[in-house]
C-alpha cells in the first residue's frame, strides 16, 4: 500500500469519526506519539502507550462534532487537519479545537504522530 493510499483510508476513517479503527489499523507496534504541550502525555512510546492516551482523551472528552480535512502527502508523511467541537467532562468547558496531525509512514505503518494546535 503506498503512502498517498493508506493517507487517504486513515483520513476517511477519521472524517466519519473511526479514530480508533484508524489508529488500529494503522500505528505501527513501535509508534510514537507527541503533542505540542508539557505532561506526561506529551511524548508517548509503542503502540499500548498511544492507545492509553487515546483511551484517557476519549474518556475525558464528549465529541459532538469532528472533521478532518485531507489528507496533504510529502514521501511519506501525510498532514490531516481536525477540528473537533468538544466538551472537557471534568471542568464542563465546551471548546472548538483546531489542529494539525502529521504522520510518518515506514514499512506501511505509521511510525510516528505529531500534533500542532
Amino acid at each position: 500500500m503506498s503512502v498517498k493510499d493508506l493517507a487517504e483510508d486513515f483520513t476517511a476513517l477519521c472524517a466519519k469519526g473511526a479514530f480508533e479503527e484508524a489508529g488500529h489499523k494503522y500505528w505501527a507496534d513501535n509508534v510514537v506519539s507527541i503533542e505540542a504541550m508539557e505532561g506526561p502525555m506529551a511524548r508517548v512510546e509503542g503502540r499500548p502507550a498511544v492507545q492509553g492516551k487515546s483511551d484517557w482523551w476519549n474518556n475525558a472528552h464528549e465529541v459532538h462534532a469532528a472533521t478532518a480535512h485531507g489528507p496533504y502527502v510529502n514521501g511519506d508523511q501525510f498532514a490531516v487537519r481536525f477540528t473537533m467541537d468538544v466538551t472537557n467532562k471534568e471542568s464542563g468547558q465546551r471548546m472548538q479545537m483546531d489542529e494539525v496531525g502529521l504522520y510518518t509512514v515506514k514499512n506501511g505503518k505509521i511510525v510516528e504522530e505529531r500534533f500542532y494546535y
